[in-house]
């Protein structure tokens, strides 16, 4: 076949460092998102949502055949760290945790996932970030260490 193609769904996560709650401000919380997809768009991995609660972030992307996943999340959150801290002097110790969650979704669950992803404020109202990504990780087969999942 002369031409690859590919069509990878990844359900990202990851929190702010130590799950400091940086984002409550829900117009901070637009932009942030706005510019974590201008970011995904530039690496080639179209964004289809972005949303999350004051210590946490979400991405529901596809996943460029040409960008692994570890780079995908590295970029998602380099340039929107250093945004984030432009942002004002109460952002100055602004930092994302060092590990992140990256689950695949089939293409026929898309929409549940982007359901899922969108109600993230009721969904905190009653479950902690640890207990959703427990949750996560048991969904999809991935034995956590909580030792080493938590910064």
């Amino acid at each position: 076949m002369p031409q690859s193609l590919a069509r990878v769904v990844l359900h990202v996560v990851f929190s702010t460092k130590n799950r400091v709650p940086f984002l409550k401000d829900p117009e901070l919380h637009v932009r942030l998102h706005a510019y974590i997809a201008g970011v995904l768009q530039n690496i080639g991995c179209e964004p289809i949502l972005i949303n999350g609660v004051e210590d946490h972030v979400h991405i529901l992307c596809n996943l460029s055949r040409t960008v692994t996943i570890a780079s995908l999340v590295e970029e998602a959150k380099k340039s929107p760290s250093k945004w984030m801290k432009e942002q004002g002097a109460a952002f100055s110790d602004f930092y994302w945790q060092g590990g992140y969650g990256a689950f695949s979704v089939s293409q026929s669950n898309v929409e549940q996932v982007r359901a899922y992803i969108t109600a993230q404020e009721g969904h905190h109202r009653k479950v902690s970030f640890q207990d959703e990504f427990r949750a996560l990780c048991r969904k999809h087969g991935v034995e956590i260490d909580e030792r080493y999942v938590w910064d």
